[in-house]
């Protein structure tokens, strides 16, 4: 693949920028930064207006700690493209990690009302409402999250946790059950459930 690519790097801007920005994202997804940096420079200097150039960019500065600038680039690619969903997505967690809860949300709730059914989507609103202190909401966020994937021990885990925090010993003990049929090596989920039936 990236010798395919290679080749396209003299041809106009354009079909330079696109294959700068698949060489990038192949040289990020391979964790060498400094290639898919490099990349990301070029495609987004063939082409400034190309969102996924500006989402690389963004993500090897972001992997680079500096989410505040990263956070710029993904906002100049919704600029270009209001639907890109990536640098939206990626938008959200610059603000998570930057502790702007309030703006991470409003980028989740935006993406949510396009991909309805993103596990990933679906996942990070119910974090950032655990990170709000609001479990009634996280529990509700979590539980359309196992309508789309029913067998993630994570996540059954994780409800059992909020149900256990709220009180609820029946549903938290449901949920961590589900999550040990899944995965049965959680040493987590086995202390809480030795602990319960003790108690």
């Amino acid at each position: 693949a990236l010798e395919t690519l290679k080749m396209f790097e003299k041809k106009d801007s354009r079909v330079k920028s696109a294959a700068a920005t698949n060489l990038s994202f192949l040289y990020y997804l391979g964790n060498e930064l400094e290639q898919a940096t490099n990349y990301a420079d070029l495609a987004v200097n063939s082409d400034r207006y190309n969102p996924a150039a500006l989402t690389n960019k963004g993500n090897t500065v972001f992997a680079n700690g500096d989410c505040e600038k990263a956070a710029e680039f993904y906002k100049e690619a919704l600029r270009n493209d209001s639907l890109c969903t990536e640098a939206l997505y990626n938008l959200g967690l610059a603000y998570k990690k930057l502790n702007r809860i309030d703006e991470a949300l409003d980028c989740f709730l935006k993406l949510h009302a396009i991909l309805p059914n993103s596990a990933q989507v679906l996942y990070q609103l119910a974090s950032i409402y655990q990170i709000m202190e609001d479990p009634n909401q996280a529990i509700e966020w979590l539980l359309q999250l196992i309508s789309v994937v029913p067998t993630d021990p994570h996540v059954l885990s994780k409800l059992g946790n909020l149900y256990d925090s709220e009180g609820d010993k029946s549903q938290a003990f449901h949920y961590y059950c589900e999550s040990y049929r899944y995965f049965p090596s959680n040493i987590e989920v086995i202390e809480w459930l030795g602990a319960y039936y003790i108690d």
